[in-house]
């Protein structure tokens, strides 16, 4: 695919993402009409944090493609694949993984394991 779709298809991802949880969270507080009940809420209910997790898997794609562009510039198509192929083996070892230690399954083993995924 060219760059410059999947860009336009990212933008529009990100542009949903973004809208979708400020729908929520101003959902959240105009039932709550305050700041600690609108933040348990939005911790609380399913539908919320998952849009919660969504954004934050959105600002992590949005900080690497910044990181690559900032170190790596553009690159041409056969750096592009190795990209792609290093990435795919870096998420299944991360899964397998993730199997062995289901039992301490939380947000912030997700966020650090998230972490580890995006640092190798």
């Amino acid at each position: 695919r060219r760059p410059a779709a999947l860009g336009m298809r990212f933008s529009v991802y990100a542009l949903a993402s973004t809208a979708l949880v400020a729908a929520i969270a101003y959902q959240g507080y105009e039932a709550r009409r305050q700041f600690y009940p609108t933040l348990i809420y939005l911790t609380s209910n399913k539908l919320s944090l998952l849009a919660l997790g969504n954004e934050a898997l959105m600002l992590t794609l949005l900080v690497g493609q910044l990181v690559k562009a900032l170190f790596f510039g553009r690159l041409r198509e056969a750096e592009v694949e190795h990209l792609y192929e290093r990435s795919w083996y870096a998420i299944t070892e991360t899964c397998l993984a993730m199997t062995i230690f289901r039992e301490e399954f939380n947000v912030s083993f997700v966020a650090l394991f998230t972490a580890l995924l995006f640092l190798k």
